[in-house]
């Protein structure tokens, strides 16, 4: 079917739909690649070293030092444990609240374009379908408009309206799978974060003790 075709030529086959599918495609690709190289980086910080390393410098009694250590991580963690460390330092009081906050606008942060998955993976098939309708809607009215042709002609026009289902289906499936396994990193970054903030605010009210 796609014998002696160039790339134009096939998208032209599918329609606008396979038009729209292809932009998508490069949109997830984009977004998959972008999250993959952001996740893996962050995730190279173990929470049990972070928390060593942090706690230690905290027991040593040297808050600069310790966020100061806390900018320097690539990890959601290091800013949810330095607002907790400024306000201490500053002696603001709520160190909770301080370290919820940004537990809060970490998780925005690591949101960031997952969502564009989620929606690529809902509407996709949708498109598709909608395509194909179309397509076939086409390939029947000429049909009935030059008042000839066979059942050889009817599955050509609908196999070449189909290229859209099968495009759809090809941008939504990596799509949602990536969506949700970004999704599931997200929900262990937030463990991270939330683990860290209570160990960061025991130490702390360790410290206050003394």
């Amino acid at each position: 079917m796609f014998d002696g075709k160039n790339f134009i030529e096939i998208l032209n086959m599918g329609g606008w739909a396979l038009y729209v599918l292809f932009a998508a495609s490069v949109l997830s690709i984009a977004v998959i690649c972008l999250k993959s190289v952001e996740f893996w980086r962050k995730s190279k910080v173990k929470r049990k070293d972070f928390i060593r390393e942090l706690i230690k410098k905290i027991r040593e009694e040297n808050i600069d030092k310790a966020v100061d250590y806390c900018e320097e991580v690539n990890s959601p963690m290091g800013p949810v444990a330095g607002a907790g460390l400024v306000s201490f330092k500053e002696k603001e009081g709520h160190l909770g609240e301080a370290m919820e906050r940004e537990v809060m606008i970490q998780t925005v942060k690591l949101e960031n374009f997952v969502t564009i998955l989620g929606t690529l993976g809902s509407i996709a098939v949708y498109v598709g379908l909608f395509g194909t309708v179309l397509g076939i809607i086409g390939a029947f009215h000429d049909i009935s408009a030059v008042g000839s042709g066979g059942i050889t002609v009817v599955i050509g026009g609908v196999s070449e309206a189909l290229i859209a289902t099968a495009a759809g289906l090809s941008v939504a499936i990596p799509a949602t799978v990536a969506y949700n396994f970004f999704s599931k990193s997200i929900d262990k970054f937030v463990v991270d974060m939330e683990y860290c903030a209570s160990s960061v605010e025991e130490a702390l009210k360790g410290m206050r003790k003394k």
